[in-house]
């Protein structure tokens, strides 16, 4: 087959910790663990989680109450969405956006607005003239810092500010808090919930996916106003069993005794970034290289923009064997970029910067391709 460096999605290519797959083997070896699970994840884990906010955050969660293992962070999203929202409601989302923050919106029978988020502060201004201006008020409003795909990032003064927009127009927040640990150059993301107030206006999610390396164990969580996680709660009672109880013990472990990891993988991701973003630098492209998550968002060369990100990714692709999210599957505000995925090792993405050089500099700019259709990266 045709050898491509894929950088299309944000799926880690580096393995779990160690112990994190002996705590799984062991948990297989139990036939109690077989059994049906609870839909909104076992005790001990759901403390864990509580402890892990108070520990990183200052956060104090019930356990019972106000947290929620789900099948990963994006299947929470989606049920949460169904859990709140209707015919005639409207939620207010990120654009650029990830994929499901609009369609889990739509598939509740919901309308969206997707307002610019590459600007914060001009967000939350756009937040404030939504809601003054539309009738009926959004009743959703969701956020996503570190943001995939443009890897924005926020001080916690935005969620003050955020916090207090909410409580003035009675809309309820959803946080996407998937990449909160993949942090650079001294940079800590904040939680919403460190928020005062912020636990009466929203929840929090939060995913082991890119921390852990343990994307394909599908889990994650949702933490924060009670009302909202026992709406969840209700809906996954219908729809599922919970996670397999031997993954559950597994993510117990991997929080309670692998921050090194975390912080190991952390340094990798930036060493990756920085190798990433220097090459294309190098190429004459304009790439800022992120503070946090696991994507280099880049503008596309003044001399191809002719093309559309969609026909120029299939370019990368097919002549350079290099594989990118064009940013127009990331909705209209995302035509003109590339989101890359730094998940290869350093010497696959020095790699991949000489595929592209050399893919470009065959034909620089003659873009004589009819325009292909490719989905956009999840």
């Amino acid at each position: 087959g045709v050898d491509v460096i894929d950088l299309g999605m944000g799926n880690p290519t580096d393995p779990p910790d160690p112990l994190i797959v002996q705590k799984i083997e062991e948990a297989l070896a139990d036939s109690r663990n077989h059994r049906y699970s609870v839909s909104n994840g076992i005790g001990n884990l759901r403390k864990e989680v509580s402890s892990r906010y108070w520990k990183r955050y200052g956060v104090r969660l019930d356990p019972n109450d106000e947290v929620l293992a789900c099948i990963g962070s994006k299947e929470g999203f989606s049920h949460m969405c169904l859990a709140l929202m209707g015919p005639g409601d409207t939620a207010i989302v990120p654009s650029p956006y990830f994929p499901v923050h609009v369609y889990a919106v739509m598939l509740a029978s919901g309308n969206v607005i997707t307002l610019d988020t590459r600007n914060p502060e001009k967000f939350l201004q756009n937040i404030a003239y939504t809601c003054e201006h539309l009738v009926p008020k959004p009743k959703v409003v969701v956020v996503n810092f570190p943001h995939n795909p443009t890897a924005t990032v926020i001080e916690s003064d935005f969620y003050v500010d955020l916090v207090r927009l909410a409580k003035r127009h009675k809309f309820l927040v959803i946080s996407d808090f998937a990449y909160a640990d993949i942090c650079y150059d001294g940079y800590k993301a904040p939680s919403f919930l460190a928020t005062p107030g912020a636990i009466d206006v929203g929840v929090e999610m939060t995913s082991m996916s890119k921390s852990y390396s343990m994307a394909g164990w599908r889990i994650g969580f949702c933490c924060g106003n009670r009302e909202m996680v026992r709406a969840l709660a209700t809906i996954k009672g219908y729809y599922d069993y919970g996670i397999f109880q031997p993954i559950q013990i597994a993510a117990i472990v991997a929080m309670r005794h692998c921050d090194a990891a975390v912080e190991s993988i952390t340094q990798e991701y930036q060493s990756r970034r920085d190798v990433l973003c220097d090459g294309l630098s190098r190429l004459g492209w304009n790439v800022t290289p992120p503070k946090a998550g696991m994507f280099v968002w880049a503008n596309m060369p003044d001399e191809w923009k002719h093309m559309g990100s969609i026909e120029f990714a299939m370019k990368l692709l097919n002549e350079g064997g290099v594989a990118v999210s064009p940013g127009r599957g990331f909705g209209d505000d995302g035509e003109g970029c590339l989101r890359l995925a730094i998940v290869e090792n350093s010497q696959r993405l020095r790699q991949a910067v000489r595929h592209i050089d050399k893919c470009l500099s065959k034909d620089a700019g003659s873009g004589d391709r009819k325009p292909s259709v490719v989905e956009p990266a999840m």
